[in-house]
């Protein structure tokens, strides 16, 4: 389960925000997890629950935003759902698609401090 490696890494990089901050609790980390980034959503919120023990997320709540893969046409220009597993053929032309547009992500776009502790 590398969801655990993943959510340890996570509880680091918010702790060094809290300390940043005079070691504030942290309230509130959201993170976004692409479609295609390998990782069980489910899964990270567990191992989130368990690798923040002790430290200042000990009480944080895990938001995640699951970003659908998309991928996009560059002969046509349409944009199009990828799925799982993924299937990077143009719906529009029936060619192969350019490149895939988002669903790979997996990072942390907001860290909410306990500003009443600070």
């Amino acid at each position: 389960m590398h969801e655990l490696s993943i959510a340890t890494a996570l509880v680091e990089r918010v702790q060094e925000v809290a300390r940043r901050h005079g070691d504030a609790p942290v309230r509130t980390v959201r993170i976004r997890v692409g479609e295609l980034a390998g990782v069980v959503p489910d899964a990270l919120r567990f191992s989130f629950g368990l690798a923040r023990a002790g430290t200042a997320a000990d009480a944080a709540l895990l938001l995640v935003e699951e970003v659908p893969a998309r991928a996009r046409c560059e002969p046509c220009g349409t944009a199009f759902a990828v799925g799982t597993p993924p299937f990077l053929w143009c719906p529009g032309c029936d060619t192969p698609a350019s490149g895939v547009v988002s669903g790979r992500e997996l990072e942390i776009t907001a860290v909410e401090l306990d500003e009443g502790a600070l």
